[in-house]
């Protein structure tokens, strides 16, 4: 298939993608790229969780929509930051087939500064020899491995696994999440609920069509688990146990502190 994009502007892709902006021929076209391309397969991954955590900022106090995510979210930007990345996002949506340079790098700053430390910046080559990652294994992968403290369940109903490491911070608690079996397009979020019924939203995320951890994938992306940073205010002594929920309130798995 003669692609419409050169494969710069495809690997430039990935950040809006990951987003959620592109129209359903960008996105095809980008699908069939990122099955032959390992490089913007293990961005995608990094990338997972832009889209609703870029919505809970929108649902920050000061900014328009309501605060539900937005007030349970543990690290919050300026309000100064929390306006401009709003404002970006709602300025790109409108212009979705414009540039996606300036997605990709609000993505990646984004990671950075919120509760999931995710990528590093490559070189602005255009081509895949170029445009390398610097580490093949993910800061939420190895803060996961780091962790002593763990917790593990699968649902019977979902067959969704989830296992959550913890850790106390003189700010609350750090949290890191291995998902496995958990099928997409959805978004979830991972909440911590406290010994008196207090809850918190440690992180959220996208879960793709082909999702993540699924046996016997086509993908080594949909075969791999997904791994993700988080934190909450409450002590790790306070939480009681852990729910992975969708956006629409389905509960897929609930795993004991």
């Amino acid at each position: 298939m003669q692609s419409s994009q050169g494969q710069g502007d495809l690997h430039e892709t990935v950040g809006a993608y990951a987003l959620g902006i592109l129209d359903d021929a960008e996105a095809t076209e980008f699908e069939a790229h990122l099955a032959t391309c390992e490089w913007c397969g293990q961005q995608l991954d990094e990338l997972a969780g832009m889209e609703p955590m870029l919505a809970a900022l929108a649902d920050l106090p000061g900014t328009r929509g309501t605060p539900a995510i937005g007030e349970t979210l543990a690290v919050r930007p300026s309000p100064q930051l929390s306006d401009r990345l709003v404002g970006e996002v709602v300025e790109r949506r409108v212009k979705a087939k414009k540039s996606r340079r300036l997605f990709f790098g609000l993505a990646a700053s984004l990671i950075i500064g919120g509760p999931i430390a995710a990528i590093a910046a490559t070189g602005g080559g255009d081509t895949a020899q170029e445009a390398k990652p610097l580490a093949s294994v993910s800061p939420a992968k190895q803060a996961f491995a780091g962790m002593d403290d763990k917790v593990e369940a699968t649902d019977a109903a979902t067959q969704v696994n989830a296992a959550v490491g913890t850790v106390s911070k003189p700010y609350g608690t750090g949290i890191a999440l291995q998902l496995k079996n958990v099928k997409g397009p959805q978004k979830c979020s991972l909440v911590a609920v406290s010994k008196s019924g207090e809850r918190e939203t440690a992180t959220t995320w996208t879960v793709p069509k082909w999702g993540y951890g699924i046996k016997g994938a086509a993908t080594e992306l949909a075969r791999n688990p997904l791994y993700l940073q988080g934190a909450v205010a409450m002590s790790n002594a306070d939480i009681d146990h852990f729910e992975v929920v969708t956006f629409d309130g389905d509960k897929l798995v609930e795993v004991d502190a």
